[in-house]
């Protein structure tokens, strides 16, 4: 059994002492007794005591205080990943798993949603119901779309490709490897890809196979998401992707023309309407479990009008490729996919709206799969979800009470109380520095507290103790994130001047800052430096995914 690192577990130890509640010090002693998945039998409800089991029930609290102490103790390890506890086999597993569990869930769907769509078997009332929250939601999805666009703003995704994996998922590495495309979304790509730069300097280097590599669809793999289990995600065909991004681009503007909701800056609008709610009451907060991957087929074909759902169709992956295998797809689309997130944001956008909402972005709201709306529109649209295929995450669900939840905010009777949740044991001084930024934020709740006087000061002194003495002490204000020490009464300037003729001066401020991975152009051939060039890359190095190291130096603060 894996034991927490002895410095690791003094900066609990120290934040579970200053909390001193019979919760703080029973997450301490889970910790220090290795209880991490079960300290003893399930109790009636069947629920687990283990560490990484734990959960803060805000129903349970009468001030945000309590909650909020006790929260930040329960969570500070319960998503860090500890080989020791489960293997990054056993978390890839879990989300395989997942998986299978999905695509049974919209086996499923896509046959009850055929039984009531085109009449199959017998329909009682509370279908008949069903059918009419069904048919606002369609006609509310043809007034936001109108007609197909006629031109796509395509683009690269930041990740990998079905072919460019690791460090080689560069812009030049994409333009350089061959169309990679299913037969579907080839019918687009004469009207897109063939027009671009990437395409012709494919034809003019004359690859033996011609420029296109088709592929059956995706390739599944997993990313990490908590201690018990990774997150699946789908790998497209670099082609699929590239045409999936102008087409969810194309989603996201009809979405704002037509609600003036804007999804580049909705995650603040929900953070403001959660918090809202949680003081009043007035919205429920819903959260759902794997929404991308419970989008049935069915339901996107009944919601969406013909000629939107013949271009969303042609483009997504119908195959996966996962356990060494190929697996035709009951669900519609994944994450992954580059239209993924703004086709779910529609489609629980016009359920929401078909239960009661009215305008998105004021009296309701979506973004991905966190939907705040009206409590007393909340369990009609529960129930409509449920019927969809979707699970409502009961942990994150919230209809009444004094807490509510979206977009990464949690609020408590209107005061944030958003916990810090280790990820990785730490193990080098950037770690270090971020678990002691994460431990700050968290004594910066409480705005009329001093946070030397707060009740993470200690357990963040105690982070500072295993960071090298050179670098505690590169201290900085908030705004530069990790890459110092944030401490706002803490750091220096450096006054230098710099140039030939000596301008300035200039302030600048120490910091541990990366050290990126970076190729020189000359990496690539003449014709994908040409391509890479009309896209935007205009500098003589391209950065890979990931760094190499870190090191001291100066950051000009003004």
């Amino acid at each position: 059994m894996n034991t927490l690192q002895p410095s690791l577990l003094r900066v609990l130890a120290a934040l579970c002492a200053s909390v001193d509640t019979p919760r703080s010090l029973g997450i301490y002693l889970r910790a220090k007794h290795n209880c991490f998945l079960e300290d003893g039998p399930p109790d009636r409800t069947g629920r687990s005591y283990g560490l990484l089991r734990q959960r803060t029930d805000p129903s349970a609290y009468l001030t945000i205080d309590s909650y909020r102490k006790d929260n930040a103790c329960t969570e500070f390890l319960r998503k860090c990943r500890l080989d020791g506890i489960v293997s990054k086999a056993d978390r890839a597993q879990a989300a395989r798993d997942s998986f299978w569990d999905s695509e049974k869930v919209c086996a499923r769907t896509n046959a009850r949603l055929r039984s009531l769509i085109f009449g199959e078997g017998l329909i009682d009332l509370a279908e008949i119901r069903i059918q009419d929250f069904l048919g606002r939601a369609k006609d509310y999805i043809r007034k936001c779309l109108g007609p197909v666009p006629s031109e796509l703003n395509c683009s690269f995704g930041p990740g990998a490709t079905y072919g460019c994996k690791g460090f080689y998922t560069t812009i030049p590495d994409k333009i350089e490897s061959r169309v990679e495309i299913t037969r579907g979304a080839l019918l687009l790509s004469p009207l897109v890809i063939e027009r671009t730069a990437w395409y012709r300097q494919l034809v003019n280097r004359q690859p033996l196979d011609g420029p296109y590599k088709f592929i059956r669809g995706n390739r599944f793999t997993t990313v990490p998401k908590t201690a018990l289990k990774d997150r699946g995600i789908c790998v497209e065909p670099s082609g699929n992707v590239y045409l999936q991004k102008g087409v969810g681009k194309a989603i996201k503007r009809r979405i704002k023309y037509f609600t003036g909701f804007d999804l580049d800056f909705a995650q603040d609008r929900h953070r403001t309407m959660a918090c809202e709610a949680s003081r009043t009451g007035s919205h429920a907060t819903i959260d759902l479990e794997a929404a991308s991957d419970t989008v049935s087929y069915d339901l996107v074909k009944f919601l969406f009008p013909s000629d939107w759902f013949e271009l969303l169709d042609c483009l997504r992956s119908p195959f996966t490729q996962i356990g060494g295998k190929w697996v035709k797809l009951e669900k519609f689309s994944s994450m992954g996919n580059g239209y993924t997130f703004e086709l779910e944001t529609l489609i629980f956008a016009s359920l929401a709206y078909a239960c009661g909402g009215e305008v998105m972005g004021q009296d309701f709201s979506v973004f991905g799969d966190d939907i705040i709306i009206p409590t007393e529109f909340a369990r009609d649209l529960i129930s409509v979800l449920k019927f969809c295929g979707f699970k409502p995450n009961g942990s994150k669900t919230f209809l009444d009470g004094p807490f509510r939840e979206s977009c990464g905010g949690d609020f408590f009777d209107g005061a944030p109380v958003r916990a810090h949740n280790l990820e990785e044991d730490p193990s080098a001084p950037e770690d270090w520095i971020s678990l002691a930024n994460g431990l700050r934020r968290l004594g910066s709740l409480d705005p009329g507290c001093d946070f030397r006087t707060s009740y993470p000061h200690t357990a963040w002194m105690r982070c500072l103790d295993a960071i090298p003495a050179h670098i505690r002490r590169l201290r900085g204000p908030l705004s530069l994130g990790d890459l110092v020490i944030n401490d706002e009464e803490g750091y220096q300037f450096v006054t230098r001047t710099i140039g030939k003729d000596r301008k300035g001066p200039f302030r600048f401020i120490r910091v541990y800052r990366p050290i990126a991975k970076r190729l020189p152009l000359h990496h690539w051939k003449g014709g994908v430096l040409y391509a890479a060039a009309l896209y935007g890359i205009g500098s003589s190095h391209v950065s890979t995914r990931g760094v190499q190291g870190y090191k001291v130096g100066l950051i000009n603060y003004p």
